[in-house]
């Protein structure tokens, strides 16, 4: 059997992510509807292509499950079955890493092999601007951990059947959707922890600059006081 290389898996962001990964991607959070008609008709775009991308989510994520619950009553052929699974799965890894993460909740991530051999994890989010559909983000989360715990129950059920040549498949899905798991899962602790940093530090800048404002409020004042007192 050969050898899947997750080097490539793992791969840097070439010309596919440059074409997927825009910033304006990441900004482009819920808005709601306004009052005029142009931006009613942008915002019904935006509404369309949101559920288009929850949609393609549920399907992607439901069409590896399907295929391996399902298959084996309408064929015998259990390596259809397997490289139709397989193909759902990579179709899944790819679409949640690259599409649906930056759609509905504003997240990306993805590691580089760095010219030494080693890994570097690169994580990023949205700024706390941008306002995520809440159904959006419930559907994304739910289905980023609940897929592994079912992949997980399968696995216990082909161990316990002895069937190897399931666990395989079974072995290939958890791998799969437990990278998203924790590329997602550290890439909403950093935006957390950036987006709190940053704050903190506004507000004390903010703190440091009303107070030396007042300092130099208070010199002036007494300045001119001491001028028109002296006369």
């Amino acid at each position: 059997m050969p050898l899947i290389d997750f080097n490539s898996v793992f791969k840097a962001p070439q010309e596919d992510q440059r074409n997927l990964l825009q910033p304006e991607d990441l900004e482009s959070g819920y808005r709601p509807t306004p009052s005029a008609n142009v931006n009613n008709n942008n915002a019904q775009q935006d509404n369309n292509t949101t559920t288009a991308i929850r949609e393609y989510f549920e399907q992607s994520r439901l069409g590896a499950l399907l295929t391996y619950l399902l298959g084996s009553f309408f064929t015998d052929n259990f390596t259809f079955v397997f490289v139709l699974t397989i193909l759902f799965l990579a179709f899944d890894f790819w679409t949640t890493k690259n599409i649906s993460g930056r759609l509905l909740v504003g997240l990306r991530w993805w590691n580089e092999i760095q010219p030494d051999g080693t890994n570097k994890w690169v994580f990023e989010s949205a700024s706390p601007s941008r306002i995520n559909n809440a159904a959006d983000s419930k559907l994304f989360w739910w289905m980023l951990y609940g897929t592994p715990a079912l992949w997980g129950l399968f696995a216990f059920s082909s161990f316990i059947t002895m069937k190897p040549s399931w666990l395989v498949i079974v072995a290939v899905a958890l791998a799969l959707n437990l990278a998203n798991v924790y590329g997602y899962s550290q890439c909403d602790k950093e935006a957390k922890k950036k987006w709190a940093t940053g704050m903190a530090t506004r507000s004390a800048l903010g703190s440091l600059g009303s107070g030396a404002s007042g300092l130099v409020g208070k010199a002036f004042t007494s300045g001119i006081g001491k001028v028109f007192g002296s006369r």
